[in-house]
């Protein structure tokens, strides 16, 4: 990994730690997912970098909805 997607993820993973201690402490911990979506984003920062563990991150979010089952589901 370069230098600039080592620091872009951890720019990210900051990022998601800020959100768990400050807006994530607001809401109930009621994900239907495992690992929940905090976790699924930090590992998809880390394993694809900033950009592609954003979408990723942020296509688990659609998908975590009312009409979902969740259940186990990995960073791919």
């Amino acid at each position: 990994m370069e230098l600039a997607d080592t620091c872009g993820a951890a720019l990210g993973v900051g990022l998601i730690w800020l959100y768990r201690l400050t807006l994530g402490a607001l809401f109930p911990a009621t994900c239907k997912y495992h690992p929940s979506c905090s976790e699924y984003a930090m590992q998809a920062v880390r394993r694809h970098g900033l950009v592609r563990g954003s979408v990723l991150a942020g296509w688990r979010l659609l998908r975590c909805n009312p009409w979902s089952r969740g259940g186990f589901d990995p960073v791919r």
